[in-house]
């Protein structure tokens, strides 16, 4: 089989690591792929930069249309990320006839139907194993290794810097401000870490799951997004002495109304090995009718993780080149025509439990004020502990576990405590998930 030309968008962290990766493993990989695979072209914008990694390996230039209008390069890897240009070249590139492999989440997540339809007319692949999970081979899972299971739910700590900061205010007793700031001095966390702390990267990657789990376009605007800004050592302190650790979650279920997709902040109990994944690692768990519950653990980020599923979608294409478009494994897991209109659950839907923490003045008769308020809107109480006053202060800490129960009457029971002369400021509301 002839070799396997690439052109390389971007050798930024992710394109360097697999340009290491590509040129130190070549002999592995030509071995397992059947052919050699090889980095022809690299376009980025910082020359200088670029040409001082490749050297004299491949060519270089600064426009990447170059690259996508190429007559030499098989396969287009685009790691330049952001949803403008990334997504006229990769179109450009399917137009071109040339495969595709991407590490871009949020492309996919917002223009994903529109890639995969492309691609589907111009019979060329597009693989994007890096989008979720760095170098967790999440994705192939999904779309091959449990291709047997009806999947029942996905849920994931699928953002490291969140994950971080949630791992230091808890071991460090660190605020939320504080732990961000150290994630930045680390290098974990963007200057603006939008994205990060407030669920939108973590609703992007389960926007692509969930299409490949339940066999449903990409659907990322309708995904429900809260992120951890808002938590406080309060609450990640109460939280350990009920046997609950908080992690940001991406969630996503199959039930009969629709499909739950939602990203925030949830109590799961310590024991759970979910729930001792800490620092910027990764985890996923995926509930299937016949295997059961499986889980995936790694590296969601960095140079060379990510680098390792990128390669790993090159060894993929270069497989599958010759085989007949028909016979290969559909971009969403499921046949282009065979895509579920499912709708997704709004999140006042959604059914789970809940940890309510409220502020009120020590008085006689305030639980009975604020227990009817939850038994007239059916909301069932599992747990609940009072702390005693401090010193001096005619206030106490409430906290609540519900069983499950529907988020729109979890919502109208809180505006209605909230109103109670006794109760002060706001109720603490934070989803709380068992995952078994």
């Amino acid at each position: 089989m002839k070799p396997i030309n690439v052109g390389l968008l971007g050798i930024g962290t992710v394109g360097g690591g697999a340009f290491a990766v590509l040129s130190r493993n070549q002999e592995e990989i030509a071995r397992r792929a059947g052919c050699a695979i090889t980095m022809k072209m690299v376009a980025d914008k910082e020359l200088d930069k670029a040409r001082r990694i490749v050297g004299k390996r491949a060519l270089v230039t600064a426009d990447a249309h170059e690259v996508v209008n190429s007559s030499d390069i098989d396969i287009v890897v685009e790691l330049i990320g952001g949803t403008t240009a990334a997504r006229e070249l990769i179109l450009e590139a399917i137009a071109n006839g040339k495969h595709i492999v991407t590490a871009n989440k949020a492309l996919l997540a917002q223009h994903g139907n529109e890639i995969f339809a492309a691609a589907q007319k111009k019979d060329v692949m597009v693989a994007f194993e890096a989008a979720v999970g760095g170098g967790i081979p999440i994705i192939k899972s999904l779309r091959e290794g449990l291709t047997a299971n009806r999947i029942e739910w996905i849920a994931g700590i699928i953002n490291g810097t969140s994950n971080f900061i949630l791992s230091e205010m808890r071991d460090q007793g660190a605020s939320f401000q504080d732990a961000l700031k150290e994630a930045q001095r680390r290098g974990y966390a963007e200057a603006d870490s939008t994205f990060d702390v407030e669920g939108i990267d973590a609703a992007h990657k389960l926007t692509i799951m969930a299409a490949i789990g339940f066999g449903i376009p990409m659907q990322f605007k309708a995904a429900y997004t809260e992120g951890i800004s808002r938590l406080t050592q309060e609450d990640i302190r109460y939280a350990g002495e009920l046997g609950y650790r908080i992690k940001l979650l991406g969630i996503t279920k199959r039930k009969p109304q629709g499909i739950e997709l939602r990203v925030h902040p949830a109590l799961i109990p310590a024991r759970r090995l979910i729930a001792n994944v800490e620092g910027v690692m990764n985890a996923i768990l995926v509930k299937g009718d016949a295997v059961g519950q499986t889980m995936y653990y790694g590296a969601g980020a960095g140079a060379e993780p990510t680098a390792s599923a990128v390669v790993a979608d090159l060894v993929d294409v270069a497989r599958m080149l010759t085989a007949d478009p028909e016979h290969r494994v559909p971009h969403l897991a499921f046949q282009p025509d065979r895509l579920s209109d499912t709708p997704i659950l709004p999140m006042g839907e959604v059914e789970t439990a809940y940890y309510l923490r409220m502020r009120v003045l020590d008085k006689p008769g305030v639980l009975a004020d604020i227990t009817r308020i939850l038994a007239d809107l059916r909301i069932s109480i599992d747990a609940m502990v009072q702390k005693e006053p401090h010193e001096g202060e005619e206030q106490v800490d409430i906290i609540m576990l519900t069983h499950l129960t529907v988020e729109k009457n979890v919502n109208a029971a809180i505006a209605k405590i909230e109103k109670l002369p006794v109760v002060v400021g706001s109720v603490t509301r934070i989803r709380l998930e068992q995952l078994n």
